[in-house]
């Protein structure tokens, strides 16, 4: 009997550690801008909802970084999917400018480099796995 109570005790921390929520990172890293005025403006998205618009994106983290220091360190992710849409905002003015046309005017970017055709990429495209320490290099796209 005692042997058990033992054995109970030892291992009964164990399994909490193992219960515990595992967390990841992700390192992400802008190419392809044409210059370092303004800022990268991203949100990293779990689910479709909103995508890819951040301003009407709740559900989205959204972030910034600098165009001079183009890259963005996130940590304590709950392992998972994720995708992200990204613009140059190279005026500073928090949107993405366009053309008369609906042309996007400054940079745009999406996880996995999807292709851009007649709009933005659908959210199947742009998801990605993120498990312990994940990296997504992003090229910025201009049209204008």
């Amino acid at each position: 009997m005692q042997k058990r109570v033992l054995i109970s005790a030892v291992c009964l921390p164990l399994l909490g550690a193992a219960a515990a929520p595992q967390q990841a990172s992700l390192h992400l890293t802008f190419e392809g801008l044409r210059s370092q005025k303004g800022s990268i403006r991203l949100c990293l998205w779990r689910d479709p909802a909103g995508y890819p618009d951040c301003t009407r994106g709740t559900g989205a983290t959204k972030e910034s970084v600098p165009a001079a220091n183009p890259v963005l360190d996130i940590t304590g992710l709950p392992p998972g999917d994720y995708a992200v849409s990204a613009i140059h905002d190279e005026n500073d003015n928090k949107k993405l400018d366009k053309s008369f046309i609906g042309m996007p005017t400054e940079g745009v970017a999406f996880s996995n480099n999807a292709k851009i055709a007649f709009g933005p990429p659908k959210f199947e495209k742009v998801r990605f796995h993120v498990d312990g320490e994940t990296t997504q290099t992003m090229r910025m796209r201009y049209f204008l």
